[in-house]
């Protein structure tokens, strides 16, 4: 597998961020949802202390995705999928990347506005801000729920192309020979 894409595989970079990236979303919105319905704060803030460095992770990873863009190629479409699928996962693609970027950015807004880092990473013994205070707030928790709606809908894509058109999408975004 090259570090590059090709027209027919993605590079070994671009899928490692994808992979990467989808296990770790995974992972922040089960955290993410888990905060938000914990009413103890101890035990809140130990969840938050694994979801925020997540979803650094995945902001910063999805900056390098995009930087990536520019200097890889992107593989041509298999050609048996209607025009109007392959408009619609690119919107998909679009508002994941979009919806990655918002989060991250609103999640840190929450963070550096409430002063939660201190709570979180320096076991101070102090409560937690009450993050509905904080106007991050609202596009987080709306971005939280489209991007695991979006998540879903992705999956459920690659799979239907898998087992149900059983072309090669899962393949040429997995790890392997060009």
């Amino acid at each position: 597998m090259s570090i590059k894409s090709t027209n027919a595989h993605y590079g070994f970079v671009a899928v490692t961020i994808h992979w990467l990236s989808a296990f770790l979303i995974l992972a922040l919105i089960g955290t993410g949802f888990k905060a938000a319905d914990t009413l103890d704060p101890v035990v809140k803030a130990r969840i938050l202390s694994a979801h925020v460095p997540i979803g650094i992770t995945i902001f910063l990873l999805t900056l390098a995705r995009i930087g990536w863009w520019c200097f890889d190629t992107k593989p041509e479409a298999l050609g048996n999928t209607p025009k109007w699928q392959e408009k619609l996962a690119k919107g998909i693609h679009f508002l994941l990347y979009l919806i990655m970027l918002g989060m991250g950015i609103s999640g840190l807004g929450m963070f550096v506005l409430s002063g939660a880092g201190v709570v979180i990473f320096g076991g101070t013994g102090e409560a937690l801000p009450d993050f509905t205070l904080y106007p991050p707030r609202v596009p987080h928790g709306i971005g939280a729920r489209l991007m695991a709606i979006l998540f879903i809908l992705h999956a459920g894509a690659a799979l239907y192309h898998h087992f149900i058109k059983r072309d090669a999408t899962i393949r040429r975004m997995w790890f392997g020979s060009n």
